[in-house]
């Protein structure tokens, strides 16, 4: 797949809207699927090296996020994803210096992992969310603005 499909590709999950993390959790979610694909043609070590370039750039925009000065996350959960990313970083160099599909087993697994909270965490903020649509009137049959 060439980058700049596979940057549409992205942008295309980046547009079909939602909260941030709900976006971040489909984003991690299509790196994790497409990893998995390329797996099953462990003899392109192009390919591998693309789909780990992908999920690198995906990591690195998390990572600079969380460096930022006003990033909203507590300081030991910063630190954590972190942590993280380093270890995301690590393991891709690993990669592109010798691409094999089995080394992208623990990519996918974090990607999930962390979808999986992201999306959960979305979820639960919609779950809680006030109803949109046309205001009631109270019980005492005052005005609801």
């Amino acid at each position: 797949m060439s980058n700049d499909r596979a940057t549409r590709s992205y942008g295309n999950t980046i547009n079909q809207g939602g909260s941030p993390r709900e976006t971040e959790g489909r984003a991690l979610l299509e790196s994790a699927r497409r990893m998995a694909e390329a797996q099953k043609k462990p003899e392109d070590k192009r390919a591998l090296k693309e789909i780990a370039r992908l999920n690198w750039r995906l990591w690195t925009i998390f990572q600079a996020e969380v460096t930022q000065p006003d990033c909203p996350l507590p300081p030991d959960l910063r630190k954590n994803m972190l942590d993280l990313c380093n270890f995301v970083d690590k393991q891709t160099v690993k990669i592109l210096a010798k691409p094999e599909a089995a080394a992208f087993d623990v990519l996918i697994n974090i990607n999930r992992q962390i979808a999986a909270g992201l999306l959960a965490e979305a979820k639960a903020q919609v779950d809680q969310a006030p109803p949109e649509g046309p205001s009631r009137t109270p019980p005492d049959g005052g005005v609801s603005v």
